[in-house]
């Protein structure tokens, strides 16, 4: 297997810091050298479609775009019940007044906006910024609602924001699925005997970080350094679940079906040798 350092995009949020800890810092064996490129996921899915990254965190939005050159891994998702982006305003606005309305998101590759599509009831003008910007836009009033991620859903209220919709909740009771956010990708230039070790080194790591999880804290906090302990755990335990560490059946078909569901507004077709990693 080749000693070449490799470079993996991950998000400073905790569900990816918690999952990588142990691997990233040699805590549990890794089978080629990984160098993190840490940065928001809208950036790590601009630099999937230009195959910059031989491994990455990616959005489920970005798939249709990048799936002919990469393979979703089985393990490191962020996937699972009660786990989606919330739709939030300043005030209770009626469904009425949902499709015109001025709405900003968190990249127009995310899953988020990705869901927006698929509701069908948010057609008005669409922004994107940055997912930590999305809140201050709404109670700004520069846009009427916004889409939040990450750390949002346990926060917003403190912020005097309203919930409108739980995109997770209206994706569960549709397709009576987990709803899958993201997930970890090869590129199909990668070895598979090195994607598959990398794929299992994940697995180990996530295994190290369940059996001592006070080892990662210092390392969490450091990279999400705004957040308070209470909300880092809660991001944990909401995206941090059993499909992280195995998609298993129930994780492949739910990506699957999202999937298809973006192809086919992209046009495209899911490849031949399917979505992931053999």
């Amino acid at each position: 297997m080749s000693s070449e350092t490799l470079t993996i995009g991950l998000s400073p949020c905790p569900n990816d810091t918690y999952i990588f800890h142990a691997l990233l810092h040699g805590l549990t064996p890794s089978p080629v050298p990984l160098t993190p490129h840490m940065a928001d996921v809208e950036e790590l899915n601009g630099l999937a479609r230009q195959g910059r990254l031989p491994f990455t965190k990616i959005s489920l939005g970005v798939i249709p775009y990048i799936m002919d050159e990469y393979a979703i891994l089985s393990s490191g998702a962020a996937l699972g019940w009660g786990c989606g982006p919330l739709v939030v305003a300043r005030e209770n606005l009626p469904e009425s007044a949902w499709k015109d309305a001025r709405t900003v998101v968190p990249g127009l590759m995310t899953t988020a906006n990705l869901l927006l599509d698929l509701h069908g009831g948010f057609q008005g003008p669409r922004q994107e910024m940055l997912f930590s910007d999305v809140m201050d836009a709404v109670l700004s009033g520069k846009a009427d609602i916004g889409v939040i991620i990450h750390e949002g859903r346990f926060t917003f209220q403190e912020h005097g924001l309203v919930k409108l919709l739980d995109l997770g909740q209206w994706w569960e009771s549709v397709y009576k699925a987990p709803l899958p956010l993201g997930a970890i990708a090869a590129r199909r230039d990668v070895p598979l005997a090195t994607a598959r070790a990398v794929q299992e080194a994940i697995r180990a790591s996530i295994a190290y970080a369940d059996a001592r999880p006070e080892a990662s804290r210092d390392y969490i906090r450091a990279c999400a350094q705004e957040l308070s302990d209470e909300v880092t755990q809660a991001h944990i335990r909401t995206f941090v679940t059993d499909f992280s560490r195995d998609l298993g059946p129930a994780g492949r078909d739910a990506i699957t079906r999202l999937t298809e569901r973006a192809a086919a507004r992209a046009g495209k077709t899911l490849p031949a040798d399917g979505l992931f990693l053999k």
